[in-house]
């Protein structure tokens, strides 16, 4: 492939990505932000913008075309800030959260979001301890654990979020297995909402929707609790 492109512009246009000229220059923003930060604490190997869009970009605007306007996010592990930071840029009409459990990338994404100045805490803390507190409609999760060790940690409580989003790669049917093996989808409905092809390796990326099977209105969409603004 061509020398990767110098400016956010080209690189979404090679993807055919549209977006709102103020939405394109907080993401150009996030991205310089990001990989100062990169310089001193590992947020991310996306470095250039061919790789921003190809991975993050791409990955979050799937994220995007599954969430209902108004629910509740929690980004789960969210590292260097996908998909919530770029969720709240490209979807200001969701209510999002992130978690880091790793403390100085935690203070690097509250630095970076703050200098955004997006309405999107981020919480030094890992997920399962924010829902002891708080509850969510969906939480987001990519490139965070295999799939049986998520749901051991999200089993306790399915009382305080309605539904997983999960980005997943190839392996991602072998994972399934495991977690069937050891019960841990037995009162679970898995959903595969999306697939997309990985760049450059051929593989396919593929969108999971995980919810109680009592929540389940049809074959792909869960039911979701209504809350008043915050």
């Amino acid at each position: 492939m061509c020398h990767p492109p110098d400016n956010l512009n080209d690189a979404l246009a090679e993807q055919g990505i549209r977006l709102r000229e103020d939405q394109v220059h907080q993401l150009d923003r996030y991205c310089r932000l990001l990989w100062d930060w990169n310089t001193r604490v590992n947020l991310t190997r996306h470095t250039d913008y061919r790789r921003f869009v190809t991975r993050d970009v791409v990955d979050t605007l799937v994220f995007a075309d599954h969430l209902e306007p108004g629910e509740r996010i929690l980004d789960v592990g969210t590292g260097g800030g996908v998909p919530g930071v770029v969720l709240a840029i490209i979807r200001p009409d969701l209510d999002i959260s992130l978690s880091e459990s790793v403390g100085k990338r935690a203070r690097a994404v509250a630095d970076i979001v703050r200098q955004l100045g997006l309405r999107a805490p981020v919480h030094e803390a890992r997920a399962e301890s924010l829902l002891q507190r708080l509850e969510f409609n969906t939480l987001v999760a990519r490139a965070v654990a295999r799939l049986p060790r998520l749901l051991r940690w999200l089993r306790p409580h399915w009382d305080r979020f309605d539904r997983l989003l999960l980005l997943k790669g190839p392996a991602w049917v072998k994972e399934r297995g495991e977690a069937r093996h050891h019960g841990l989808l037995r009162h679970l409905a898995l959903r595969r909402l999306a697939s997309y092809p990985m760049p450059g390796d051929g593989g396919q990326s593929v969108l999971l929707q995980i919810c109680p099977k009592e929540r389940m209105l049809d074959d792909k969409r869960c039911r979701m609790r209504q809350w008043p603004a915050r």
